[in-house]
């Protein structure tokens, strides 16, 4: 009909009108488009990514940061240049996840251009285990990492990490005695409050003052099966972590359980004498969310800035993990056997070693 015509021509007209002035004007227009700070929500499967943060000109390791700019650069939200130089769009991350560590609820603060269907835009130039579930306005001076208060992880192990070293088990049929998980909670437990961690990284000294952390909570949840292995869930939030200190923390408790270590070794290793401590793998943690606590009361309810939580998406952050992280911790595990390889390494750890004895051995080493 003639009344359905017209806007077909004048469609036509206004893309091609549209297209001449796009290819003119889009840098100019990209120019004049303020910039805003805002936040990220992201989740990821870190599996084959060599932790968090970029690594400027080091393409050998690929990052989860490397994927999100050029994400951002090939959506149009940030300039070429300040992919090189993340500073320029004053680019920070919460936390910095190790190597094939995953997350559901990392945030980085960074300024962007605010362009339309933004997140969309996004993650459609990332790959399905990296998406952008969140975004959200913040003060101009707001810095992910340092407006953080605290940071939640879980560790997914399987429950046969628990068994102990003396016990003979099959990997599909042990199963958690509720004797052992209360014991396993009353260990976790003992980290809670403020302690010298130095021997639970490799880059603090004892009388290094940054060492000490305060942990709010640390415990394991009620196992359960994925297929006919049983699996449980530790989660520990604390202020913040250092490298490996979750790992460490988790693998000393279960060489405890297991019988390889005596429980007064965790008092040992928070005073300043060296301790060797068992770091288990990588492959179960997940950041689960970071807290935000002092700067949503100043800044959540001042009309300007909305609150950083998440309740509307958390759908979206469970079923992320149900369909990227869960799976590949438990095909991973099925395939590789990283939490089986690992506990057969235990038994070559020293946990008797004195003071006296490790400083004798750092002199020969030295």
């Amino acid at each position: 009909s003639e009344a359905g015509g017209r806007p077909e021509e004048n469609g036509h007209r206004d893309k091609r009108l549209k297209r001449a002035v796009g290819e003119e004007d889009a840098e100019e227009q990209n120019k004049k488009t303020p910039k805003r700070k805002i936040v990220l929500l992201m989740a990821y499967s870190g599996k084959g990514y060599h932790g968090m943060q970029r690594n400027v000109g080091s393409s050998q390791f690929k990052t989860i940061e490397d994927d999100l700019v050029s994400a951002l650069v090939q959506s149009g939200c940030i300039p070429e240049n300040h992919g090189e130089d993340m500073k320029k769009m004053s680019f920070q991350r919460c936390a910095r996840t190790d190597k094939g560590v995953s997350a559901a609820g990392q945030i980085v603060s960074l300024k962007v251009r605010l362009i339309d269907d933004i997140l969309e835009k996004i993650n459609n130039h990332l790959p399905s285990h990296i998406r952008i579930l969140g975004l959200k306005r913040v003060t101009g001076g707001f810095n992910s990492k340092n407006k953080c208060d605290a940071r939640t992880y879980s560790y997914m192990l399987p429950t046969l990490a628990f068994a102990h070293k003396d016990q003979d088990v099959q990997e599909d049929a042990y199963r958690l005695d509720r004797e052992t998980l209360e014991r396993v909670n009353r260990l976790l437990g003992c980290y809670k409050g403020t302690h010298n961690f130095h021997n639970f990284t490799s880059q603090k000294g004892p009388r290094d003052p940054s060492a000490k952390r305060y942990i709010m909570e640390m415990s394991c949840g009620e196992p359960f099966l994925r297929g006919s292995l049983e699996f449980a869930v530790i989660r520990v939030k604390g202020q913040s972590f250092m490298m490996h200190q979750i790992r460490k923390m988790i693998g000393l408790v279960i060489a405890i359980v297991k019988g390889y270590a005596a429980e007064s070794i965790l008092q040992r290793s928070w005073g300043e004498e060296k301790v060797d401590v068992p770091k288990a793998p990588g492959l179960g943690l997940v950041l689960e969310r970071v807290h935000f606590e002092k700067y949503n009361r100043r800044f959540g309810n001042d009309g300007l800035h909305q609150p950083l939580e998440w309740a509307e998406e958390e759908e979206k952050i469970a079923a992320f993990k149900e369909q990227h992280i869960y799976p590949t911790i438990i095909h991973t595990e099925r395939e590789e056997k990283s939490m089986v390889n690992w506990l057969n390494t235990l038994s070559i750890h020293d946990f008797n070693s004195s003071a006296v004895g490790v400083q004798a051995d750092d002199k020969h080493s030295k």
